[in-house]
């Protein structure tokens, strides 16, 4: 079995996804409060806040703390001349080599989260999917996309 793929994706990546986890975060919390209101409304027994309010606290410190590290330590890409090798995931790791001779086209893209942080994406789509490569540095995103293309040509020739 050969070792994990070389690249690591920017360490600017964790404050971007923080960030992501917080928002989501925050839309659970709105649900707590919803909860919280209906409680006192409808006069329901309290320990169900009470758990549903620890159950948010660990959720978010887990996501917002803890996954992006765990995440950002995983991450690892490599791409050689006739494959792209993507390591991935937190409690499962995924393993994805994509044959460049499958490869349709490669975009760049920027939410307003990776934009703040001077980051972007990279999409590598195949028949089948779309495979990302998230949160690398701007010129490494450009390089990249500019360097998956151009291997995915070469092979489109040799076929």
């Amino acid at each position: 079995m050969r070792g994990a793929p070389k690249n690591q994706i920017s360490e600017r990546a964790l404050p971007a996804w923080r960030i992501s986890a917080l928002i989501t975060s925050a839309v659970g919390w709105i649900a707590v409060i919803g909860v919280l209101v209906l409680t006192y409304l409808f006069e329901w027994p309290y320990w169900i806040v009470i758990i549903i309010f620890i159950a948010s606290v660990l959720e978010t410190i887990i996501t917002v703390i803890f996954v992006p590290k765990i995440k950002w330590k995983r991450w690892r890409y490599e791409v050689l001349e006739h494959e792209i090798d993507i390591q991935q995931g937190v409690f499962v790791v995924r393993r994805t080599t994509i044959p460049m001779i499958r490869v349709q086209h490669v975009d760049t893209y920027q939410g307003p989260i990776l934009r703040a942080h001077k980051l972007a994406s990279v999409t590598i789509s195949t028949a089948a999917t779309v495979h990302e490569i998230p949160a690398l540095d701007l010129e490494e995103a450009d390089h990249l996309r500019d360097l998956i293309s151009k291997l995915a040509m070469v092979n489109d020739d040799d076929v």
